[in-house]
């Protein structure tokens, strides 16, 4: 009996369902592809949510920097910060802000943007304006402005100091204030149109440093004038000065001039100076001055202002002067070798001598033997102590010694470093 045997698929039918496969495997990966493109390439899977980072389009348009300062007060302001603090503080704020304005009108953000720049600069003043001061201060001697208006260098290294410090956190800020401001968000700024930049390129080299380059012409002008001034006219000032530490030490420069032609020396000035230099460091009373009583503790408090160097006197002497026949030495290069020997003897006394610890030290045995005579007829168990300006109130000590703070030493002074918080004891 023979049996029937089902029909094997045809060519033509295996050929369609092979097709539909190849068209269903290109389908998925045309899919896929689009899921990419869309919502994880560039982006993560931030475009699942809506928050895909986008390029902020602007059309920059020429604009020209409008610094809301006066040249000459702030030669002036520059050259003694610390006479001067409200001032800087207003000069930093107007100039920031003078740089945001300009960034942007070159941009051409509309104005309802430019009326935000104000407030929202105005949430980092705060921190800015000290960062400013300290690091300025830290640059320039500000106790040096006599010496260095002779020199006819104070403005012109002020200056160069607020460059320094401005260089230093413009970009900061003008790039964390422009971007909050056009909601970019891990994207970035694409700008069509003349002298494209970034908005730090355009206040750094639109707005800074054109600004920094007026400064010093005019600065140019402002130290000549003061060092003439100088010379001029005859000061008479009442000193009110207590002088406790003096520093004597000897300096020598040895410096060469060369003049070269395609790289070759062919001629060379020889100058070796040698100076000796006479500090003196102390207090200006006139600055601070307070005497207060504690009957309940038998102490009484003479407070001082911190130490400062009184005076600074240099006597220079050139040991030797070998002018080339073409490297020549000018007077003001003379000026500039005798101003830098100056401020290394500074330096020095400062950072390496510790002139202003030393005052601090002394000042103590000084106001004993000032003062103490007097305190004693008070009575015999009475003494003095003496504080500097800056430390810790009575309260706060009495705290320390009952144990809420680190404890002092009784009978022993405060000494509080000017570029610190903290405090530490020096002994008698």
């Amino acid at each position: 009996m023979a049996t029937h045997q089902p029909d094997a698929p045809s060519d033509e039918t295996g050929g369609a369902m092979f097709g539909k496969q190849i068209l269903l495997l290109a389908l998925v990966i045309i899919a896929g592809i689009v899921i990419y493109k869309t919502f994880l390439a560039d982006g993560g899977l931030s475009g699942l949510f809506g928050d895909k980072p986008k390029d902020v389009q602007l059309t920059y348009v020429p604009s020209d920097f409008q610094p809301n300062l006066d040249e000459e007060s702030t030669l002036r302001i520059l050259a003694d910060p610390t006479k001067n603090r409200k001032e800087f503080d207003a000069l930093v704020y107007n100039f920031n802000l003078s740089l945001l304005y300009h960034v942007a009108n070159r941009m051409n953000l509309p104005d309802s943007l430019k009326r935000r720049l104000e407030p929202m600069y105005q949430q980092h003043h705060d921190y800015l304006k000290t960062m400013y001061f300290n690091d300025f201060v830290a640059l320039k001697d500000t106790t040096a402005s006599l010496y260095e208006t002779f020199y006819n260098d104070n403005a012109n290294q002020a200056v160069q100091i607020f460059n320094e410090v401005a260089g230093k956190y413009t970009c900061f800020f003008v790039t964390q204030i422009m971007a909050t401001l056009l909601k970019v968000s891990n994207g970035r700024f694409v700008g069509k149109g003349k002298d494209v930049g970034t908005p730090c390129d355009l206040a750094i080299n639109e707005a800074l440093r054109p600004m920094v380059d007026r400064l010093q012409k005019k600065a140019a002008i402002y130290d000549f004038s003061a060092s003439r001034g100088l010379l001029k006219e005859k000061v008479r000032v009442g000193i009110a000065e207590l002088g406790t530490y003096e520093l004597r030490s000897r300096l020598a420069m040895d410096k060469t001039l060369q003049y070269k032609v395609f790289g070759f020396s062919i001629s060379e000035t020889d100058i070796q100076i040698e100076a000796i230099s006479v500090i003196k460091a102390g207090f200006k009373l006139d600055q601070f001055f307070d005497v207060t009583f504690s009957p309940s503790k038998g102490i009484v408090y003479v407070k001082l202002p911190q130490p400062t160097i009184l005076s600074h006197e240099v006597y220079p002497r050139v040991d030797k002067l070998d002018v080339g026949l073409l490297a020549g030495i000018s007077g003001q290069e003379m000026n500039e070798n005798f101003n830098a020997l100056r401020r290394q003897f500074r330096d020095d006394a400062i950072n390496n001598e510790h002139v202003l610890e030393h005052a601090k030290a002394r000042a103590d045995t000084v106001m004993q033997l000032m003062m103490g005579p007097v305190v004693k007829s008070m009575g015999r168990n009475y003494k003095l102590e003496v504080r500097f300006e800056g430390t810790p109130s009575p309260d706060v000590m009495e705290a320390q010694r009952q144990g809420t703070a680190p404890a002092n030493q009784p009978g022993q002074i405060s000494r509080q470093p000017a570029n610190t918080n903290g405090q530490r004891r020096l002994p008698q």
